[in-house]
């Protein structure tokens, strides 16, 4: 982002970078950056509340007055103390035939078509997998769990992003479910402890990391430490 931003004002666009980590946005020297100490997700700090971030755009835009590259840190903060998960109860089982994890992301669908209508497809699925493909993707991560080499799972791409997808199609659904915007990384945390693709990814990610595959390749299909 800071790379770009230099690309832009060497063109006579003027830029101000946001950024969630101190160390970061001072490491990368952008010509005018804003450290905003929420969590990362949360550029602008508290969903629905537009005065807050209206306040954060404005120390934002401020930046732009000053002639000399400048990084200053926003005054309020918000913390995320990592326990907070969303509350959303899932669908029941429709298809006992089918594996868990899969019946459960068919069962999601009309919550994902109902949050896509009203808010767009920016979160949810779509980058590497579709949502038509989201069962089908959900299985492949079940059979590196119970064993099959994740080369011939059938995992449809990078298994990080296809994992990204899947979680992204999950937390979409959610916000229909829970009819409520949750904090930062809840979403993420109820994904991978209350779901049934959650914990099936999860338990093929270690069974990645057991059969020696390398770590970049099993690492990021969660994020951080979950």
């Amino acid at each position: 982002m800071s790379t770009l931003a230099h690309v832009f004002e060497e063109a006579g666009i003027a830029t101000v970078a946001l950024g969630s980590i101190g160390a970061h946005i001072q490491g990368t020297a952008p010509p005018r950056g804003l450290w905003c100490e929420f969590p990362l997700g949360r550029p602008l700090g508290k969903p629905n509340d537009a005065d807050f971030q209206h306040r954060v755009l404005a120390h934002a835009f401020g930046l732009l007055r000053s002639p000399e590259p400048v990084v200053e840190k926003f005054a309020e903060s918000i913390t995320d103390d990592g326990t907070e998960t969303m509350s959303c109860e899932l669908p029941p089982r429709h298809d006992p035939s089918l594996h868990p994890a899969v019946d459960e992301a068919n069962g999601l669908r009309p919550a994902y078509d109902r949050a896509v209508a009203k808010l767009g497809n920016r979160t949810g699925a779509g980058r590497t997998v579709s949502a038509d493909d989201i069962p089908a993707a959900v299985q492949s991560f079940i059979n590196v769990a119970e064993g099959t080499p994740w080369k011939e799972a059938g995992i449809p791409g990078i298994p990080a992003r296809v994992a990204q997808d899947i979680r992204g199609y999950y937390e979409t659904a959610a916000l229909a479910l829970a009819e409520h915007a949750p904090a930062a990384w809840a979403g993420a945390r109820w994904f991978f402890t209350s779901t049934e693709a959650g914990r099936a990814i999860l338990a093929a990610r270690k069974s990645m990391a057991d059969a020696g595959e390398k770590h970049p390749i099993w690492f990021y299909i969660t994020p951080g430490d979950m």
